[in-house]
């Protein structure tokens, strides 16, 4: 069996089709020729773009001369309602500051005194998934999103989801991931950077709320911080954190950008992976067995760090289904100056696209690359393709900070609730990847969910609650 894969479009088709593809999801609109191609070119009237899938030029832009390959302002404008300046989208000396405040809070024993919330947010999904499970089928992308804002929230702010604003910047975020396009189609025209791209009302409207929720949060916790009487927390280390450069530290108005970033970071793309790690398994029985029975030896009844190092399958699960579904399917940098990639001439300005979901499918590269195979880690392919075709959290100084913290949270989650349920495909839609904010499926993932073992630990644990 395949995992689902959208069709690609055919591979010539006129620009504003081409516009429209895009805009409603950027997989399909693609042709199935970038699977095996190592450098493609488009053009338009307005720019040229090179996707690159030679691992060499994915070395270079990201790791061997990656500030000579800045983030494209073209990209960055479909995100900026939301996400300000945060230090996914800025460049040069202002990004170099942003990471060398934020990079400490994630380096040391952070995973590790992080571990007990995500060990909490994921016996909290555990028991209000098992009061669900009388029902024909369950929405797992929403349960998934449901418990990635738990941990972020409680390793960010120490607060559950429970939380008033915790709930509210959730359901904020959902209303605004369904309003706001992966592409402001505005920012693909050679427009002066002070005119407005005339982003939906809605977009508008659901950033301006998450940033007020967020703000709210942030300013208490600099109160908290001034009073002695902060947790600590991954905002509160951040916040007191100077520049080791300038000695300043972020203020309130920057800090929002920042936490919005690990929002959307921190909670999207790991309810993401998490979504498209469970469908798998209930597509491939036996891989579920496997990962279920090494949860139940390799977990407790409570929160044990070292039970991560045991969770090997689950792991591997989780690696292939970024993979096979990475949460950002492509990352987009700009030429400085003229470059030459594989003889052909790049001019200043040109946008170079790298793009996670078609290297960790190249069929030049892989073995069996549309299917789903997390014993692939373990083979002399495998292990090279993940040293050199393998991105899910990009690479080299852009490297997601939070990329150790995630594969902690989704390996440990995929193996609590596997061990206490079930997950089988349920009828409804068919699942057809897209690119929201992330990859995820185009009407949901819809899912029959039942208890394995009345005595196991975590359906006992939900039982008792």
């Amino acid at each position: 069996m395949i995992p689902p894969k959208p069709a690609p479009r055919p591979d010539r088709v006129t620009l504003w089709r081409y516009l429209r593809l895009f805009r409603a999801d950027i997989l399909s609109a693609q042709p199935a020729r970038l699977y095996r191609a190592w450098m493609a070119e488009f053009r338009t009237p307005f720019f040229r773009s090179y996707l690159c899938n030679d691992p060499a030029l994915v070395d270079l832009v990201l790791k061997g001369r990656p500030m000579d390959f800045p983030k494209s302002d073209r990209i960055r404008e479909g995100l900026k309602p939301l996400l300000g300046d945060s230090v996914f989208i800025t460049n040069g000396e202002t990004w170099a500051r942003q990471r060398r405040i934020i990079d400490p809070a994630f380096e040391g024993g952070r995973v590790r005194e992080s571990f007990a919330e995500m060990w909490a947010a994921g016996q909290a999904a555990v028991t209000r998934i098992g009061m669900r499970t009388g029902q024909e089928a369950i929405e797992i992308e929403e349960e998934m999103s449901h418990v990635a804002a738990d941990v972020i929230f409680r390793a960010l702010f120490s607060i559950p989801i429970e939380d008033a604003t915790a709930s509210a910047v959730f359901s904020a975020f959902r209303a605004h991931q369904r309003a706001a396009p992966v592409v402001n189609l505005g920012a693909l025209l050679p427009l002066p950077a002070w005119v407005p791209r005339f982003h939906r009302r809605e977009t508008r409207a659901t950033a301006a709320r998450i940033r007020a929720l967020i703000a709210g949060l942030t300013e208490r916790r600099a109160a908290e911080i001034a009073a002695g009487t902060a947790p600590d927390d991954l905002a509160t280390k951040i916040m007191t954190t100077p520049d080791a450069e300038t000695g300043a530290r972020f203020s309130t108005a920057e800090m929002v950008d920042q936490v919005a970033i690990f929002f959307l970071a921190g909670h999207e793309t790991s309810a993401s992976a998490l979504g498209w790690s469970i469908f798998l398994l209930s597509l491939f029985p036996g891989w579920q067995e496997r990962v279920a029975e090494e949860a139940a030896g390799a977990l407790g009844a409570g929160p044990d760090f070292a039970a991560l190092g045991r969770l090997k399958l689950a792991r591997a699960v989780f690696r292939e289904a970024m993979r096979l579904y990475p949460p950002v399917p492509m990352f987009v940098r700009e030429t400085r100056a003229a470059e030459t990639f594989r003889g052909r001439v790049l001019a200043p300005g040109a946008q170079v696209v790298i793009s996670p979901w078609h290297l960790h499918r190249h069929e030049r590269l892989w073995d069996n690359p549309d299917g789903f195979d997390p014993a692939r880690w373990e083979t002399e392919n495998g292990r090279a393709c993940q040293r050199q075709a393998y991105i899910p959290f990009s690479a080299g100084p852009r490297v997601c900070p939070g990329a150790g913290f995630a594969m902690a949270e989704g390996p440990l989650i995929l193996a609590l609730l596997v061990r206490a349920f079930r997950f089988q495909p349920a009828d409804g839609p068919p699942v057809v990847p897209v690119a929201q904010l992330t990859v995820r499926s185009r009407d949901g993932i819809r899912l029959r969910i039942t208890p394995r073992d009345a005595t196991s630990p975590s359906v006992s644990d939900m039982k008792q609650t």
